[in-house]
């Protein structure tokens, strides 16, 4: 903003209180630090602000002078930015404060109406009622009846106003007991809790709190509400009295477990934890004690969990043992017997909307304090509050790349026990998940019946590999490595070289890779292409191959590409090395095979300490393969350790991430590589040896066993 004032070196772009095309092109650039911003886009955005300007046009301006409202600009990307309602509050008043005299008389009050009429609009809602319900919360917020608000009266009435932060964008602080909202379109018969009365609207709107299903008009968010559940306990003579909190629900139709008679509309109680119901009369009349229901083995009850205060628990902020919540207490776990709490990670970004309506789901299902948005903060606020457990389990909710993320976040936390890891495929490929039989997706199925599945599974263990690029030329500038370890597979050429144009373009449009079918669209497409470019052919002229210090003959094919596997699936469900039948296995593994007749005897194993490497002649090789035309690629060499020379530029990925590398050395090793190096022992070998141990159940109508990582032995 500083820069389109005086003395800044956008100010020649500004014409009183608003900036034209150039001007807005270069905001965008400062303020997102890119210099290749799509024009497109850019012009996209400044139609935007220049149609919503409509809406309520400034006297003496006109849409059609080329240049669109400043502060308008700023107030909507401040809503893009995390921060403190407070503060966010006091930009917005200043915002719309045009004439800088301390009050937003009705004019300035009715762009702020306007500018929360868009936002609802934009979420989906129905805005035909919604104009009268925030003029009467506005006109709340004026204490003394003046009819303008002072900084001070929109401030304080705001963060008391849960309808007017939703709308504006900010985030209401999450402390305990206190609801999280959403806007929600009801698309059955709802009643709000508060009120009593039905949602009304073409579409049935209102606010849903996350947590705890509690439900209410817009105009009854900020009366009397009942809390949301508790979380913790904050007292140690708590711990461990396991009660039933109790909260009002939609029991319609069930049946009271103390009377067995039927629950009519907005007259019972749901326990947050069991889930068991009973009319509001009857709540008293039961025993409180609460077993947790049918997830007793998986939640972590606010029983388990107590704040601690800061003098007591200085060796808990040491070693992170703890969270702190919004009151400053340490938050401590105080395990229940015979439980493995599970601890859920979400990628709110996969699966295009599925990762948040799964976030929202566990939420609701466990304890809040167990399921963590990865968009927050990342794995590590988890795993040190779960650190000190030695029984619980992870559920990773996302694709391979974020599986290997939680992985390697596993390995460089301290915790007394290495959990297992189970997933819930939410990404486009999923081939560990396709290979430890949990899908090639999630297809919106019970997730209870999933954590259920997960109480009933077994072990089995996954090799790990460290991988290590030396660029021939330390000169050369490729892009980075996005990884050291693999967990799935390695491969260059052609795959790869899809993988990467597939990356590039989702980077620059996200909005057009938002769904798993509509991925596979755009690999479909990039194959096409690829085909007809073969853009990499001749790569056995472009790289050498040694295994164990056997090299590996490639002059008798005309591959494409190399892939060196780990598990039994690739490209969202092939299976390269294909089958070998049990009566032609080896009984005894070889450090190094290849000899063609001895491969075609050679199972593959994703415990064995050997890594399968297969040449892929085409993109039509690949398609022939995934459709079940082909039953394998051209297996090469079964090794336990792998070298590659390359001598050009050559597109490569790690599970999925690809990278462009110029000419290096590539080897792959068994085991994690050592996190503290010199250059003394870059290139010894791995001194511990790293397995993901993976959990299995039995799945009946498919008679195949689901897996789940463990990490006991990393």
């Amino acid at each position: 903003m500083k820069e389109f004032h005086a003395g800044g070196k956008l100010v020649h772009h500004r014409f009183g209180d608003r900036i034209d095309a150039a001007g807005f092109s270069l905001f965008l650039k400062t303020y997102l630090e890119v210099e290749d911003f799509p024009a497109d886009l850019c012009q996209r955005l400044y139609w935007y602000f220049q149609r919503s300007e409509q809406c309520c046009p400034d006297q003496g301006h006109h849409t059609k002078d080329g240049c669109v409202s400043l502060k308008a600009v700023s107030c909507y990307f401040s809503i893009l930015e995390d921060g403190n309602p407070r503060d966010k509050l006091e930009y917005t008043f200043k915002l719309y404060d045009k004439d800088d005299n301390g009050h937003l008389d009705s004019k300035e009050v009715d762009k702020i109406v306007t500018q929360m009429m868009q936002a609802a609009e934009y979420l989906g809602w129905d805005v035909t009622e919604l104009k009268p319900v925030l003029r009467d919360m506005l006109k709340a917020i004026d204490i003394d009846s003046s009819g303008t608000l002072t900084q001070q009266e929109w401030i304080q009435g705001g963060l008391n106003n849960i309808p007017l932060l939703v709308l504006l964008g900010l985030k209401v602080a999450e402390k305990d007991g206190q609801h999280v909202w959403r806007l929600k379109n009801f698309n059955r018969p709802t009643y709000c809790f508060v009120c009593q009365n039905m949602m009304l609207g073409l579409r049935k709107q209102g606010l849903s709190c996350n947590f705890c299903k509690y439900t209410v008009h817009s105009s009854c968010a900020n009366k009397n509400c009942t809390p949301c559940v508790r979380t913790f306990v904050r007292s140690k003579t708590e711990i461990g009295c396991s009660v039933h909190d109790w909260i009002s629900a939609d029991c319609e139709s069930n049946k009271c477990e103390i009377c067995h008679k039927k629950i009519k509309m907005l007259t019972g109680k749901s326990c947050a934890w069991c889930h068991r119901m009973r009319h509001s009369d009857c709540v008293p009349l039961g025993s409180s004690h609460c077993d947790c229901g049918l997830l007793q083995h998986h939640i972590l009850p606010p029983w388990a969990i107590c704040a601690m205060d800061s003098s007591s628990g200085s060796s808990l902020e040491e070693n992170y043992l703890a969270n702190i919540n919004s009151d400053g207490h340490f938050l401590q776990i105080f395990p229940v017997k015979d439980t493995n709490p599970l601890l859920v990670f979400v990628n709110p970004k996969s699966g295009g909307k599925q990762g948040k309506r799964v976030l929202r789901k566990f939420q609701y299902l466990l304890n809040p304090r167990q399921v963590y948005n990865l968009d927050n903060g990342g794995p590590n606020p988890g795993l040190q509050f779960f650190q000190n457990l030695h029984k619980c389990r992870v559920l990773v909710c996302g694709g391979d790349g974020t599986v290997g993320w939680i992985l390697d976040a596993i390995d460089k936390a301290d915790m007394a026990i290495r959990p297992p890891v189970a997933i819930l495929p939410l990404g486009t490929g999923n081939d560990l998940a396709r290979c430890l039989h949990w899908g090639g997706g999630y297809e919106g199925s019970d997730l209870t019946e999933i954590i259920k599945q997960i109480e009933k599974s077994i072990l089995v263990k996954m090799d790990r590999w460290s991988l290590q690029v030396i660029p021939a030329d330390t000169a050369d500038e490729g892009d980075p490595v996005p990884n050291d370890i693999i967990n799935n597979y390695f491969s260059l050429g052609v795959d790869a070289s899809i993988a990467h144009q597939f990356h590039v373009m989702r980077e620059k449009n996200p909005q057009k890779f938002n769904s798993r079918a509509r991925n596979k669209l755009w690999y479909f497409q990039l194959a096409t292409s690829e085909t007809i470019s073969a853009s990499c052919r001749n790569l056995k002229e472009c790289l050498t191959i040694e295994c164990c210090g056997v090299p590996v003959e490639l002059s008798r094919l005309a591959l494409e590409g190399i892939a060196v596997l780990n598990i039994p699936s690739m490209h969202g469900g092939s299976n390269l090395w294909g089958e070998t039948k049990s009566a032609e296995k080896l009984k005894k593994r070889q450090e190094v095979t290849v000899d063609p007749d001895a491969l075609e005897m050679c199972s593959q194993d994703m415990n064995d300490k050997l890594l399968e490497v297969v040449g892929l002649e085409s993109v039509v090789e690949m398609g022939q393969i995934y459709t079940g035309l082909k039953s394998k690629a051209h297996r090469l060499v079964q090794a336990a350790h792998i070298t590659i020379r390359t001598y050009k530029t050559l597109p490569m990925q790690i599970d999925g991430e690809p990278w462009m590398q110029p000419p290096c050395t590539v080897s792959l090793l068994f085991g994690q590589p050592k996190r503290t190096m010199n250059c003394e022992d870059l290139h010894a070998l791995i001194e511990m040896f790293q397995y993901a141990s993976i959990v299995s159940y039995k799945c009946g109508y498919l008679d195949k066993k689901r897996h789940y990582l463990d990490t006991s032995n990393f």
